[in-house]
């Protein structure tokens, strides 16, 4: 079972410390972008000084030349003390528009801001579309802090596929830790921001486990000998300087250049995309060392930083080892070096250490990708945790099928005009009939309900005062389309969709059905003996759910489903020429509709 927990609370005021931050960072840009400006100033003086320097030295012979080490050294200091500044302001910037975005979630200006995730909407999910999961103002918009793909893939596959007990308990404690850490949370916006940019987790994925191409210790081992005797004969014929010196250095140097052809292209092949694949996991070291070095209680957090570790070593210490080695390869391209290199045989040996380096590390790239992931997932749902103070964990608990909400919202509404309802699905009552006129919340109330076992089932908290629910799968009818491609009528897209979702209810956990206007393509006797049908097949699968209705023949069928099946509807009146709605849940049929009055308000003469 798992139960609401208490949270270590944020700042007090997370509105307030936002504006403080922002504020604070606003200043910081300024004052930097002043001393970059103050630099390039100084800049031009100097180059100004040091050409005039260097024209009266030209036309009169005096001062000394060296006179004008002065001026260029000043230049390049200044040109060095660029570069920090130049970062400093970046981080500002970025700082900025992370405290910005935090405060356009808390005062729900959000929407079409973020990160849609539409790439993660898949038509024929089976509640996906219907709950508004993907896309611009979707959930995943308003959850995503994530800066890095992973973190984007690891938050969908959880709004995606409910998770299990123990791993929800597991969630929820790590989201309570992190919940509270603003700071962790600005860094991984800092560092993921560059790992996002220049990072394909699939292609380093892949990198990573590429088979071994040198994978016989031998051929090291003569690599390395011939180097170590290349290097003693140039030593021998700097010492001795006469023929036989020189012909054994030329010697040593054809066999060494025959065995680097020899393996000319295996080389090619390990050092081929080395140096993109090398700089995606540079990007990358950087938000694992800040993660390695966050301290953590949570089992989960724990689990994950064990992740970053593979043989004692942490993973952004085996990412610079793999940087120090390219840094060495490139050293050959120094002309001073090249020679050198060429006797030492530098770049097949660095080839052969790359190669040993990804045959020891590679497989870990992807456990190190996916443990980033779910921190970001997890500090995302601590975000909003943090700036919605007033959700609660759910409660799961084992046992039959069963959603029990108090209070219960839509997270995508604005707080102030959230109207909240109670529902109770599974103890006496399993199945509603939901009636009313168009606009009234019926397909609210059922988003509301299931993006509230989406978030439960998530890990996250969710829009209400109380929530128990059991573990359930759902199924959703609320945007079923016809499709002119694929030359399907909205009817036969609604009946697929819910052959789908009868097919879900035999699977291992109940379901929660959220059917909108079930039917509503066919005749009313069709309807209503389609509707009763399918209901009571998915209630005797011991499915729970809801139907929405504006047909009141439809409500009709609650009298043969049983005592555990009631009508609800909301309500609606016309008031100074204008249509009012309350929003809430009111017992039994709604006894008028709205349709006739809605097309004389917009001027149809009905």
């Amino acid at each position: 079972m798992t139960a609401p927990r208490a949270a270590a609370p944020p700042p007090p005021d997370l509105h307030a410390e936002y504006s403080r931050r922002l504020a604070l960072h606003e200043h910081a840009r300024k004052r930097w972008d002043q001393v970059d400006a103050r630099l390039a100033d100084l800049r031009l003086v100097v180059f100004v000084l040091a050409a005039a320097l260097a024209g009266y030295t030209y036309a009169y012979g005096q001062p000394s030349w060296w006179w004008l080490s002065v001026p260029a050294g000043a230049f390049v200091g200044l040109l060095l003390a660029h570069e920090p500044i130049h970062r400093r302001a970046v981080r500002s910037v970025r700082t900025i528009e992370f405290y910005k975005r935090g405060l356009a979630r808390m005062e729900d200006r959000w929407a079409g801001t973020g990160v849609a995730g539409s790439n993660f909407l898949n038509l024929d999910h089976p509640y996906a579309a219907d709950l508004d999961l993907f896309g611009s103002g979707s959930l995943f918009e308003r959850l995503c802090t994530a800066r890095t793909k992973a973190g984007e893939e690891a938050l969908a596959s959880w709004l995606l596929a409910p998770s299990t007990p123990d791993v929800l308990s597991r969630r929820h404690a790590a989201v309570v830790e992190l919940r509270p850490r603003l700071d962790l949370r600005e860094d991984l916006e800092l560092l993921g921001a560059d790992v996002r940019a220049g990072i394909d987790p699939a292609a380093l994925a892949s990198w990573g486990t590429t088979p071994r191409v040198f994978p016989n210790r031998p051929i090291r081992i003569v690599a390395a000998l011939l180097a170590t005797f290349g290097a003693s004969a140039l030593a021998y014929l700097i010492y001795k300087q006469d023929p036989p010196a020189s012909l054994l250095f030329v010697l040593m140097l054809l066999i060494e250049g025959v065995f680097a052809l020899w393996l000319a292209k295996r080389v090619d092949r390990v050092l081929a995309g080395v140096d993109e694949r090398a700089h995606d996991l540079t990007l990358l070291s950087g938000l694992l060392d800040r993660l390695e070095r966050e301290p953590l209680d949570a089992p989960l957090l724990r689990s994950l930083r064990e992740a970053l570790v593979t043989g004692g070593s942490p993973a952004s210490r085996r990412i610079r080892s793999l940087g120090n080695l390219l840094h060495l390869l490139d050293s050959r391209d120094n002309q001073f070096f090249m020679p050198f290199a060429l006797v030492l045989l530098w770049k097949t040996q660095l080839a052969m250490k790359i190669d040993a380096w990804r045959a020891a590390n590679g497989p870990q790239v992807a456990g190190w990708l996916a443990a980033t992931g779910d921190f970001e997932a997890l500090s995302a749902l601590a975000a909003y945790a943090a700036e919605n103070p007033s959700d609660v964990f759910p409660e799961i608990v084992p046992g039959p099928a069963l959603f029990d909400a108090a209070g219960l919202g839509h997270p995508l509404i604005a707080r102030a005009e959230c109207v909240t309802n109670d529902v109770t699905l599974g103890l006496e009552t399993t199945a509603l009939v939901v009636s009313g006129s168009n606009m009234s919340g019926k397909s609210t109330l059922l988003r509301a309900i299931g993006v509230a076992t989406v978030m439960s089932l998530a890990g996250g908290p969710v829009r209400a005062s109380r929530l128990r629910l059991s573990p359930l799968a759902v199924g959703a009818t609320l945007r079923v389309q016809d499709s002119l491609q694929a030359g399907r009528s909205r009817f036969y897209a609604e009946i697929t969709r819910v052959r789908q979702i009868v097919d879900v209810s035999c699977g291992r956990l109940p379901l929660l059905f959220l059917l909108d206007e079930l039917f509503s393509g066919t005749n009313s006797h069709d309807r209503r003996v389609g509707a009763e049908a399918v209901i009571r097949g998915l209630l005797d699968r011991h499915a729970i759910g809801l139907v929405t209705t504006h047909d009141l023949a439809l409500a009709e069928i609650v009298a043969g489903l049983g005592p555990r099946t009631l009508n609800v509807h909301f309500e609606d009146h016309f008031e100074d020429g204008v249509m009012r709605f309350d929003y809430r849940i009111h017992p039994g049929v709604v006894q008028h509709s709205n349709a006739l009055a809605l097309m004389r308000a917009v001027g149809l003469d009905v």
